[in-house]
């Protein structure tokens, strides 16, 4: 027992940092790579879920300023334009609207491919 506290005594505290790290970092490789398809489809589903989630708020968000901007006017987007302005493909910006109109923050207008944001 002494002969182990004097080797964690003389070792330098970054090595054992480095050692430390390691170990995690290989755990962590090691739970991903033996993982069920299962649970990996699972997680995958969740994080686009979280995702789209952040995009909503990101949508919602965009409406408020833009209502700030113009308070008169009712906020009506195009789905590639604000596909663009986010940085996102149209086909996630529609489900992230879709979304929203089912929690009653969004509107379909009557032209195609137009969203009426409700701030």
């Amino acid at each position: 027992m002494q002969s182990f506290k004097s080797i964690l005594s003389s070792t330098s505290p970054l090595l054992w940092f480095v050692v430390l790290a390691s170990a995690l970092s290989i755990t962590a490789v090691s739970v991903r790579a033996f993982e069920s398809e299962e649970s990996k489809a699972r997680r995958i589903e969740l994080k686009k879920q979280k995702e789209l989630r952040a995009l909503t708020e990101r949508i919602s968000l965009y409406a408020r300023n833009v209502h700030r901007q113009f308070p008169t006017g009712d906020v009506v987007v195009s789905e590639r334009d604000l596909a663009e302005r986010l940085r996102k493909r149209t086909d996630i910006v529609v489900t992230a609207l879709n979304l929203l109109l089912n929690e009653q923050k969004a509107q379909r207008a009557p032209l195609s491919g137009y969203w009426k944001l409700n701030v």
